[in-house]
This record gives C-alpha cells, structure tokens and sequence, in this order.
C-alpha cells in the first residue's frame, strides 16, 4: 500500500502502528458511543485495507517499541480480511464501527480486542489466536464465528449483544479455550449459542445471561468439557432449549435462580452429565418444560431446593439412572408432572412430604437413606403415587432401608403394605386366598394376630363345652372330661391331647367342633406359609 494514498487519520495510525501507540478519532472527547456513527465523517474514517496491510507487516516496528494496532472512535470501511494470515501483533479496536464482518478464517493473530464495537459479524473459524479474544460490550449482528477456533488466553463476551436470529448467534463448535470464558454482565444472544464439543481450561461463566431462540436450543453444548465451574446463574434465562447432554464439568454446575423456557419441550437436556462436585438447581430456579439428568454421574449434591418445576401431561424431571452422592429434592411447590427416579442410585435423598409430587416412578431405584425419618405409613403414600402402579421393588428397597436402620416393625407394615397391595392385581381365587392370609395373620407379618384367634377359639371352644359336655365314644370307659384340653385337642393340627378321640358332640355342637378344627388347621397352615416366606425373605 502506498503510504501516499492514506488520508489524514489513516495516516495517524500509519505512524502510530511503528511505536504501538494508541489513535483517538473520538474527537478528544473520549466518548466511543457508537449509536450516532451515521454521521461520522471522514475524519473518522479508515479503510479496512489499511488495518490489513498493518497487521500484515507493511510496516516495520520503530526500534525498541512493540508495533500494533490501536485505535479508538473510528468507522471502519471494506472488509478487514485476514485469511490465513499470520499476525504477531495485538489488534485493539474500542468504540468502532465496522461496515463489514471481520475475516480472521484460519488467521494465526496475536491478542484481538474488540471492545464496544458495533460490527455485523464476526468470523474467525479455525483462527489461532496466542492471548485473548476480548469482544466485552460490542454489539454484534449476524453471528460469531468460532468454530475450531484455539483462544490460548480468556474469551472475554462481556456484555455483548449479538443478533442472528433463526441462526447461529455464537458457532464455537469444537472451540478451543485455556483458560475462562465470560458471557456475562448483560450478554445477550438472539439465535443459537453453540458449544458442543468445545473445551474451555478454565470456567464458563453465563451469569446474568439472556439467550433467545425459542424454535429451537438457545444454548447446544452437548459434549462440552469444562475445567472448572459453570456459571449458569444469577438471574441467567433461556428461552428455548438448553442442551448439556454428555457434559463434562471439573468443578460444579451452577443454574442458581435460573429461568428456563421450552414449553412442551425439554426446558434442561443434561443427560450423562459428569460433574466432579455439586449441582445446584435451586433458590429460585424455574424451568417450564422438562428437565432431565438421566445417566449423570454428580460426585457430590444435586440440589432442587426451592425449585419450580413444571412439565403437564409429562415428565417434569428425570433423575432416571443417575448416580450422585445426595440428591435434595426439596422444591418450592409441588413439581407438576412426573419425577421419574427409575434406576437411580442415590446414597442420600433429602425430600419434603410439603412438597411431594402428585406423580412419581420409583421402579428400580436404590437409596441408603431417605430424610426425614418417616413413618411406614407416610412413605407409603409416597411409594403410591408411583404412576406405573404396584411395583415390587420399591417395596423391598424401603423396608430394607427400615431394617437398617433397626426400625424393623416399620419394615414389616411396608411389606405388608406390599402384600396388599399386590392382591389388587390378583385373580379373585388368589384375591380370596390372600385376603384370609390378611386377616388371620397379616401375611405372616403379624404373627401374634394369629395367636390372638388361637386364643379366641380356644375360650369360645372352653366355654360351649362346659356347657353342654359332648358324649362318650365308648360307653364301658369312663374318661375324665376337660372342656379346655379338649378344645385345644380340636385346634391342634397334629398330634393329639387324649380327649377329641374319647368324646364326641352331636348335632350343632358337633359343627362347633368341626369348625374350630378347621380354624386350627387353617390357622396353622397360613402360619407355615408365612414362616416359610418370612426365612425365604432373610
């Protein structure tokens, strides 16, 4: 480029380029608003060319001075374009106006600083880029460009507004970041925010964000491997899909007092999440539209305390096959759909009866400990609302839980619960059969009421044949009559007292007797089985 050619403003930062020295074209007032650049003039004015031939070596460095382009108020014409080049100097650009999207497509740049600009793009797939890529309060139309990108230092989108929407609002596809990156303080995205398979070094922090593109994800970061922390908090809202499937975080997720919108549809997709400590979904965290975490693995506590939560007509939250330490299930309100907890492992669950959902699915899931220490009968109702209906397993897992914890007559009633409950999927005959079961000894889990009807029996027996002695079998033997050893030798199954083979009732007595036989039989059969399945169960 002939420096002959430069107007006058070109030509500051020509000279000034050689000893890295900042150009104000702001007037010397310092305002970089960008709003009323429309009636920037020429003084303002610098061609997109002149920045490349800069970047690109035109000039050499004064000696003993860093060269680079600085410049502050300008209007930027024609397109800065910088494909495959390599620049080993810093751009900094603050409070310009760029006509045309900056080209940086498999560039190799040094530190890029493009703060409080207004430019219609961004573009700098595969770009290289050995510092910081630093964009805080720009305002960008028609979407940034990152994908395959490697950002050795903090992508810093602080602020930034940018706007393409029905498209990709940010593409960082397989981005590359060592250390944090910031959308932050205000950013906001009209389209879709991309991430997936990105890895960022350091922390991703979203906090505050606004990410709008209701037809579809507002932030597609499945496969995304994070160092640190994620920062999805602080008043951070979605409206549309947030999909974290197959996510890895180093540190904790944090969605604290988010706001998430996908009616219909899956508000949070964070299936096979990997999470080295802690989840939190809590104090103020809303989501319409499905949330899941089917598959994660969370080191530590994921926490819905005081969430809301609402999916009608489906499943609210999934925790199906997750595995985490402690789960706090506490939300604001009841959550409106189901919470599915099928196959989850758990070692501690923390819930609020307050705040219990109408529907659950509990088929398969284990747990240690479930707190508060509720009674049998409270936990049952929680076991009733399982939408799939009588289920065995969630039964067994929560009497062994009484058990452990040395509470064994309230792991009895829940196996008894168990029992009966399973009778009202049963054929009448069966129904029959278990319902006597029920009433003379509980299923064998209520073994002294058996006793109880034993000794009822055994009194009514005592007292009817004081009163009216049966007959003897054999006129010649003159045996002594006992109304009560003789009762008892009618409920005896087996072996025998000596009295019911001497004497004999007739008439109604004799069916007296006949029924308190086959009470006694009955009884002690229905005792056997339970026995039986009470050394089958240990």
């Amino acid at each position: 480029m002939n420096p002959d050619e430069l107007s006058p403003p070109e030509r500051r930062l020509w000279e000034a380029y050689r000893r890295g020295a900042s150009v104000d074209l702001s007037g010397g007032t310092g305002r970089t608003d960008t709003g009323g650049s429309a009636l920037w003039g020429p003084e303002r004015m610098i061609r997109a060319d002149v920045l490349a031939a800069l970047l690109a070596g035109a000039v050499e460095p004064q000696p003993g001075q860093v060269a680079g382009v600085r410049l502050t108020g300008a209007r930027i014409t024609g397109t800065l374009n910088l494909k495959h080049a390599r620049v080993d100097v810093p751009l900094d650009l603050t409070g310009c106006v760029l006509d045309e999207a900056p080209h940086l497509y498999w560039a190799t740049m040094n530190s890029v600083h493009l703060l409080g600009c207004t430019l219609p793009g961004l573009v700098a797939s595969g770009a290289r880029i050995d510092g910081h890529l630093w964009l805080e309060d720009s305002r960008i139309g028609g979407g940034v460009w990152l994908d395959g990108a490697h950002i050795s230092g903090i992508l810093n989108m602080s602020g930034v507004r940018v706007a393409n929407p029905g498209g990709d609002a940010l593409l960082g596809d397989r981005l590359v970041v060592d250390a944090n990156v910031y959308c932050d303080k205000g950013f906001t995205a009209e389209g879709e925010v991309r991430l997936p398979g990105a890895r960022i070094g350091g922390q991703l922090i979203l906090r505050g964000a606004t990410l709008n593109n209701a037809g579809g994800p507002a932030l597609y970061a499945s496969r995304l491997e994070v160092g640190a922390n994620v920062f999805c908090d602080a008043g951070f809202t979605a409206r549309g899909e947030v999909r974290m499937r197959g996510v890895r975080v180093g540190g904790y997720l944090s969605f604290v007092g988010a706001n998430l919108a996908a009616p219909g549809r899956t508000a949070l997709n964070a299936d096979d999440l990997a999470v080295e400590t802690d989840v939190y979904c809590s104090d103020g965290f809303t989501a319409e539209g499905a949330v899941t975490f089917a598959g994660a693995r969370v080191q530590g506590q994921l926490d819905l305390r005081g969430a809301r939560l609402a999916h009608e007509g489906g499943t609210a939250l999934s925790l199906q096959r997750i595995q985490a330490e402690e789960v706090v299930l506490r939300p604001a309100e009841p959550v409106r759909g189901v919470v599915d907890l099928a196959y989850a492992r758990i070692n501690l669950l923390r819930d609020d009866p307050a705040s219990w959902p109408d529907r659950l699915q509990l088929d398969g899931f284990q747990y240690e400990t479930l707190e508060p220490p509720l009674s049998a009968r409270e936990r049952l109702n929680w076991l009733r609302r399982d939408t799939d209906g009588y289920q065995p397993q969630p039964y067994e897992r929560l009497a062994q839980t009484y058990r452990t914890l040395g509470l064994d007559e309230e792991g009895r009633s829940v196996l008894l619960a168990k029992a009966r409950d399973r009778r009202a999927t049963q054929s009448l005959p069966r129904k029959a059969v278990g319902w006597v079961q029920d009433v003379l000894v509980g299923y064998g889990y209520r073994p002294f009421r058996a006793l109880t009807w034993l000794l009822g029996l055994l009194a009514i027996g005592t007292v009817v044949f004081s009163l009216h002695h049966p007959g003897v079998l054999d006129d010649g033997h003159k045996p002594h009559f006992n109304a009560f050893f003789y009762t008892l030798d009618l409920l005896l199954p087996i072996g025998s007292l000596g009295q019911e083979a001497e004497f004999a009732p007739s008439g109604f007595y004799q069916w007296i007797a006949n029924l308190i036989t086959a009470g006694g039989l009955l009884l002690g059969l229905t005792v056997a089985a339970g026995v039986t399945r009470a050394l089958s169960r240990e």
